[in-house]
């Protein structure tokens, strides 16, 4: 686990090692979370990465008998 400062313009480091470990790039979007009193940072990767990302996920799922 690593510890940041804020800085007075309320921005922070990311360490290196959670950035090399993520591949986080100069310029690149961070999503802002907040959730269970808590920030979360989720990197945006553009969408043409995100093609097949979902292959071969198990899509059967138990559904309700009105809903078939």
């Amino acid at each position: 686990m690593e510890t940041v400062t804020i800085s007075p313009k309320f921005q922070v480091v990311i360490p290196r090692v959670v950035r090399e470990s993520l591949g986080i790039k100069p310029g690149q979007k961070i999503q802002v979370i907040l959730y269970d009193n808590r920030i979360e940072l989720v990197p945006v990767k553009p969408t043409k990465k995100m093609r097949g990302f979902l292959k071969g996920i198990d899509t059967t799922v138990p559904r309700e008998a009105d809903r078939l």
